[in-house]
């Protein structure tokens, strides 16, 4: 059986695996980065948001914590309600 924690440990983690390949990417190629993004949202110019600042660890711990956090709590409150309203305890 599935517990609802579980499903939200597991969206977790996979927020802080994407998260984490993501910010390593951005590292190492930041102009292909920009120019991902600017293709992805059809042409938006993303070149604004880069900042002259490096890039540190503090700059990646604090948005891992909020989006694994975030995940926990949105994976556990998905799963409980996805039994619920299928009818499982």
């Amino acid at each position: 059986m599935n517990t609802p924690w579980k499903t939200g440990l597991s969206l977790a983690l996979t927020m802080a695996i994407s998260y984490t390949v993501c910010t390593l990417l951005y590292v190492l190629w930041p102009v292909q980065g920009i120019a991902f993004l600017n293709a992805l949202f059809h042409g938006l110019d993303f070149n604004r948001l880069q900042t002259p600042q490096d890039f540190g660890v503090m700059t990646f711990i604090g948005p891992l914590l909020v989006l694994t956090v975030w995940g926990a709590i949105a994976g556990t409150l998905f799963a409980w309600l996805s039994g619920k309203l299928h009818d499982k305890s």
